[in-house]
């Protein structure tokens, strides 16, 4: 009977784990309008308004969402739209358009694209049109209801913005913005964007139709809302099925959030970066770490991932090399600080390798010059070294000049994280490293 009451709890327990893993992956993997803006209230404000005026008013605006990328951008405009669509005059009436620069390439592609969004292929056909402008016009006047001066108001979001400016005659924003400045469907323009300098970017007569509004996100807070924040994205929310184990887990992080070597590891990943979605990254790591067994997050599963997130991939890459390539590397390395960072080619590599092969020829194998090309080519293709300039069909490999992308610290310290790494090898990157 024990034995039944003991598995039907860790089933209950196995469970618990599961929908808590569930809820707090989908709260850093998706920008949910449900989790709660940080440190951008009043441009949440002034955002607000603005798509107001558009949806109640008819009034039509244009705007530049400007920010580095993770700063929140895509959950500020989530939730203004979630609270605008609560507003039940707007949520039968409004229309929203997705547009991604990455995705919609040109213009033809982001017509059909607002075409299929607006649910007008049947109103569209076969038509054929002259213009861009004239097709465009047409899929708006299609939107009118009732009489002419009442139409449904359309929210466009642009997101990777300044991709838009690449197509041709920028016409596509020519079109959205000449429309937001006259008195025709009412519409609001969002663009998001990283780049600072995007009004640069624009045409003359695009420019001058533009509001010239931006809206602009830095991640201003400060370290204490940081781990603020950190304490608000691990916590359960209030509807979490089992209050119990959700007070618990809760406490748990609220003691984490104080906790010394956890502080620790979040103002290193703050001084980093203030992206919250490297904190994201970090709370993802450090979760995967929970289960039945382990049903709480403690300050070592934290410094853990820490420590996964900030691994340097390229000193990964040379754990798995072979002793010859460790060579190789050593022998670039020699070279530049002998040439002071100037190219090498394959040549130079070998006659260094040589040298020391000459030297130490009870502990090191010589390799002959196919085996050592094969080698320097797979590093090529690890990328580990890379060519100064496109190779011409006609010019021998062998001279072909290459830059080393390692420094001397990650290739010290690969070498000392090396299993079974030859002392020879050892010392003769320490005397050709030795002013470091």
């Amino acid at each position: 009977m024990s034995n039944r009451k003991s598995k039907n709890s860790n089933l209950l327990h196995g469970e618990c784990i599961s929908q808590v893993q569930r809820t707090l992956r989908e709260r850093f993997c998706h920008q949910t309008p449900h989790s709660n803006l940080f440190g951008v209230q009043v441009q949440y404000k002034h955002l607000i308004e603005l798509l107001k005026r558009t949806a109640l008013h008819g009034e039509s605006n244009s705007v530049l969402i400007v920010g580095p990328r993770g700063s929140g951008k895509t959950t500020l405009i989530n939730h203004s739209l979630k609270e605008l669509m609560e507003i039940e005059e707007v949520s039968e009436n409004v229309l929203q358009v997705y547009l991604n620069g990455l995705l919609q390439i040109n213009d033809k592609i982001a017509l059909k694209e607002i075409t299929r969004q607006l649910h007008l292929e049947n109103v569209v056909g076969d038509k054929v049109f002259g213009s861009f402008a004239e097709n465009f016009s047409f899929l708006l006047e299609a939107l009118k209801k009732g009489d002419r001066t009442s139409s449904c108001p359309v929210i466009f979001i642009l997101d990777e913005f300044d991709l838009f400016a690449h197509h041709k005659n920028q016409t596509l924003l020519y079109n959205l913005f000449d429309i937001s400045q006259s008195a025709q469907t009412p519409i609001a323009v969002v663009g998001l964007t990283c780049r600072l300098d995007i009004l640069e970017l624009l045409e003359k007569r695009v420019k001058s139709r533009f509001s010239h509004r931006q809206i602009h996100l830095m991640n201003s807070f400060g370290f204490p809302q940081y781990v603020k924040i950190f304490k608000e994205q691990l916590s359960l929310p209030v509807e979490f099925s089992d209050k119990l184990f959700s007070e618990k887990w809760n406490e748990n992080i609220q003691s984490l959030s104080e906790d010394k070597s956890v502080q620790d590891v979040l103002l290193k990943h703050f001084n980093v970066s203030k992206d919250l979605r490297s904190l994201h990254m970090l709370s993802m790591v450090a979760l995967n770490r929970v289960t039945v067994s382990h049903p709480f997050l403690t300050a070592a599963d934290l410094m853990e991932a820490a420590q996964l997130c900030s691994m340097d991939s390229k000193a990964n890459v040379v754990h798995g090399l072979s002793v010859l390539e460790i060579c190789l590397i050593i022998a670039m390395k020699h070279l530049n600080d002998i040439y002071e960072e100037e190219p090498f080619n394959f040549q130079m590599v070998y006659n260094e390798f040589q040298k020391f092969v000459q030297r130490k020829a009870h502990s090191v194998y010589n390799f002959e010059k196919p085996v050592v090309m094969k080698a320097f080519e797979h590093l090529q293709q690890l990328e580990l070294i890379k060519p100064v300039e496109r190779t011409s069909v006609n010019s021998q490999r062998e001279y072909q000049l290459m830059k080393l992308l390692l420094d001397n610290t990650q290739i010290m310290n690969a070498l000392q994280k090396y299993p079974n790494c030859p002392t020879d090898v050892r010392q003769w990157a320490t005397s050709s490293l030795s002013w470091l």
